[in-house]
């Protein structure tokens, strides 16, 4: 079974490089719009000085955590957002006879490098904002950043699954699911205390984005959350993120039963 995911994605990936110039434009595609979204923070900080308690160098250490994680999962993930499409033309019934399982066959059906273009933008920032936004370094601190995007990464993959899984009842559903998946990237580059009190708690225990940039971003800065939750929050986003997988491979596979195929 391994070796089969490994030809396929080999072959995705080669046929994605082998048009270098489409490839380069694709890549600086990605590279713009990872600028737009920092742009949108300068013009903030351009106006104000602090955002829900974050000073400039603060606010883009929650914007660069934030990035690197979502581009990642949606590296691998993002294009889970295609199973309408499958679903109408009958794609997915094809892959359903195959002997491997479908998530990992969606997974592996295109795995979009240009979007690394939006993670190097981030880790940019990131080399930026850690110098000057963290003063007292520990062992622990150092595990936290490395942790943190992984975490996060994982909690915006499972986002993706709860999405895709939820089209096999909507079936042209993609606005609705990515008010969670894109929503909760969008939410969680800003600090949640900017927030009303119901969508921050949303955001925090339902679609976990807090746990994604924010709450670690305060545990580096050594400070409690102004909202009156606990600091050790900070130290959870890999509990969020298996507590998201648990959920997600919990719907997906109730999807999957639910599905009758393209002829109803």
């Amino acid at each position: 079974m391994a070796d089969a995911y490994r030809a396929l994605l080999g072959a995705r990936l080669r046929a994605q490089t082998s048009y270098r110039a489409s490839f380069a434009l694709d890549l600086l595609a990605n590279v713009g719009i990872g600028l737009l979204e920092f742009c949108e923070i300068y013009v903030i900080f351009h106006n104000i000085d602090v955002l829900g308690g974050l000073d400039w160098q603060e606010a883009l250490l929650v914007f660069a955590l934030s990035n690197i994680a979502f581009s990642l999962a949606d590296l691998g993930f993002g294009h889970l957002d295609e199973l309408p499409r499958y679903l109408r033309a009958g794609t997915l019934d094809a892959m359903l006879l195959r002997p491997l399982p479908l998530l990992g066959q969606l997974v592996t059906s295109d795995i979009s490098l240009r979007r690394l273009g939006r993670t190097a933008i981030a880790l940019v920032v990131l080399a930026y904002a850690l110098p000057t936004a963290v003063a007292d370094w520990t062992p622990a601190k150092l595990l936290l950043v490395l942790v943190t995007p992984i975490a996060g990464a994982a909690v915006f993959a499972a986002l993706f699954v709860c999405a895709a899984a939820l089209q096999f009842w909507l079936v042209d559903g993609g606005e609705v699911a990515n008010a969670f998946t894109y929503g909760g990237s969008y939410v969680s580059q800003y600090p949640s205390s900017v927030l009303h009190v119901l969508l921050r708690s949303f955001f925090t225990f339902v679609v976990p984005a807090s746990f994604v940039a924010y709450l670690p971003t305060l545990v580096l800065l050594d400070r409690s959350p102004p909202t009156g939750l606990p600091a050790a929050l900070g130290w959870c986003a890999p509990l969020a993120a298996m507590a998201m997988s648990v959920v997600a491979a919990a719907w997906w596979r109730q999807g999957i039963r639910h599905y009758t195929g393209a002829g109803g």
